[in-house]
């Protein structure tokens, strides 16, 4: 075995030194302009910081650092008078309980930057950054020079939101979308602007994590399912933290949304408390090493939260490996697939029901370790993926990461392909098997075309957006649901039918289908149609949408859908959740 391939499959286990850490990386200060209280000192804002046990903050005024250049011009000053021994008891207090307080928290200098059409980005950088060099940056995103320094978030025309996330890149900050599933954010929540532009701005390779206002809530329809990798326009999973947009010290009252210092925070796992360490882990992939923060008493399962959000494209469940009985073929069956599509995680020594207590992998070290010498063996080319353990309800449980392939397909023992459709991996056909090797000759066309992913940075005052006026939605034109199948054409030969499938996830076709050779969802969807597709006057249409059929298959739900085009009428089934646009969503609600 090469070096890089055991370095794929090391396992990862955290050092004894990690700890959770709380962090609140989105705090406002006396240098924004829209600062709620009177008379608040830097000094207040870390007391306030220490009293809700955070162990790193972010100062991130709007479009501006003067916030943090001013706290740090107060310390400087006092040591200066030190130097000079001239500080007079007020001033050595003041000094030592900063010594205090900034030996005890990492305070980060950052902004949050408005772009174009007014979408909010954090920066965050290291603590010893020069304010000069953080307003060079806000200068080339376009903020003017007189609103440098007054903190407002309306500052005109900036930069767009891609120029943005490579300038914070190149600088070597952290970029977060803040609060990007509410005003000002991202995913453009209630906004009827185009599709690819959201996908664009929340799938792009510059980005590092999503600032939500939900991480602590649960749900179909939460932020962080939404962006978990399960929908086909966003197949990257994002890492989803959460903060408090603090504008004062304390929360004005309990159903206030003006919330206060340490009123949203996320805790993170860390070898050390430093930016250097922070970047590491929210620059990765490892979505566990961060959670909302629910106080000592309520430590988040991972595991067990991934069992209540159930099986997906990118989630599977195994609760035993062995051998006898096929375990451990259905886990490489999944780890095949799921490097040939999105990627995903495969948790074993737990089942996908919720209630039930998880069994636990008695030896997870001698399992890992020769679930990567098998993988190794079984799976070629070798995958990308992670294997480590994870602990739930007192048992310890083996993940495994796997990272979408860039080398297709993917194939058990040199001959055996596999794929992802929803909750069930099935051996590819004939079409898909095509589609998987064009992806890969299409991919490394794009490698050898395109070498380096981001441009070099213009001069100053010559940056162009690089995504031009958000395309708007025709609200009365409804797409195609984005999962399920659709039988697109059906031909009788001897007495047996065989059809044509669309995929909805990627629109490929399989042809000659026929109900004997279908997998699941196919069968299913042919066993409709050959029953006899209803009529179209038969049908309760709601505009030019219409839903057939509600299934509930263990904790999920499948829908059969109809959409009418013109003259054509198209039937959809086995649709989930994550294929669903707002359109769908809006008349599934009004079925249920």
């Amino acid at each position: 075995m090469s070096n890089s391939r055991s370095r794929k499959h090391k396992p990862h286990t955290n050092a004894p030194s990690r700890q959770w850490r709380r962090m609140d990386l989105h705090l406002h200060t006396p240098g924004s302009s829209d600062y709620q209280e009177i008379g608040v000192s830097y000094l207040d804002i870390l007391r306030q910081a220490e009293i809700r046990g955070l162990d790193i903050v972010a100062f991130t005024d709007h479009n501006t650092v003067a916030g943090f250049a001013a706290m740090r011009k107060e310390v400087e000053q006092l040591l200066w008078l030190e130097g000079l021994n001239r500080l007079d008891p007020e001033e050595k207090r003041r000094l030592d309980e900063y010594r205090r307080l900034l030996d005890k928290i990492l305070v980060l200098p950052g902004f949050e930057f408005t772009a174009t059409f007014g979408f909010h980005i954090l920066g965050i950088f290291p603590q010893d950054t020069p304010t000069s060099f953080l307003e060079h940056l806000l200068l080339t995103l376009r903020v003017p020079l007189e609103s440098l320094k007054k903190g407002s978030a309306t500052v005109g025309a900036t930069a767009d939101v891609l120029t943005a996330y490579r300038v914070i890149n190149e600088a070597g900050g952290i970029v977060i979308a803040a609060h990007a599933n509410s005003s000002n954010g991202v995913a453009m929540r209630g906004l009827d602007f185009g599709g690819q532009t959201r996908i664009a701005y929340t799938q792009d390779p510059g980005l590092h994590v999503l600032e939500v206002t939900d991480l602590d809530k649960r749900g179909r329809y939460t932020t962080r399912r939404f962006f978990d990798g399960s929908k086909p326009e966003y197949p990257r999973p994002m890492r989803c933290i959460q903060g408090s947009d603090a504008h004062r010290l304390i929360r004005e009252n309990p159903n206030s949304k003006l919330l206060g210092i340490g009123d949203r925070v996320t805790e993170i796992l860390l070898r050390e408390v430093s930016f250097t360490a922070l970047a590491e882990v929210l620059k990765g992939n490892d979505l566990s090493l961060t959670r909302p923060y629910r106080g000592p008493a309520t430590p988040i399962d991972f595991v067990q939260l991934a069992r209540e959000e159930g099986e997906s494209i990118v989630q599977s469940f195994h609760a035993a490996i062995t051998q006898r009985g096929g375990h451990l073929d259905r886990v490489l069956q999944d780890v095949c697939a799921m490097a040939n599509g999105n990627g995903g995680t495969i948790y074993i020594g737990v089942s996908a029901n919720p209630k039930e207590k998880p069994v636990g992998v008695r030896d997870h070290s001698g399992v890992i370790n020769r679930l990567q010498e098998t993988i190794s063996n079984r799976i070629s080319p070798d995958p990308n993926l992670h294997i480590d353990n994870l602990p739930s309800q007192g048992n310890q449980i083996v993940r495994i990461t796997v990272q979408p392939g860039q080398e297709a397909p993917y194939a058990i023992d040199d001959n055996r392909f596999y794929i992802r459709d929803d909750t069930e991996t099935s051996l590819a056909v004939r079409d898909e098997i095509v589609r998987l090797v064009q992806r890969s000759l299409g991919h490394t066309a794009e490698v050898e075309k395109t070498p380096e992913i981001l441009p070099p940075l213009p001069p100053i005052g010559q940056l162009q957006p690089q995504i031009g006026v958000p395309t708007r939605v025709d609200p009365t034109v409804v797409e195609p649901p984005r999962t399920g199948v659709e039988i697109v054409e059906s031909e009788k030969r001897q007495g047996t039918y065989y059809h044509t499938v669309r995929d909805l996830r990627n629109g490929s076709l399989i042809k000659n289908v026929t109900r004997s050779s279908a997998r699941k969802l196919w069968h299913y969807a042919i066993t409709q149609v050959e029953s006899g597709i209803p009529k179209p006057a038969e049908i309760s249409w709601q505009g030019n949408i219409a839903v057939l059929d509600v299934r509930r298959k263990n904790d999920g739900v499948w829908y059969d859908l109809a959409m009418r085009d013109d003259d054509t009428v198209h039937y959809f089934y086995g649709v989930t959740d994550s294929g669903l646009n707002d359109n769908w969503l809006a008349l599934i609600e009004k079925a249920q």
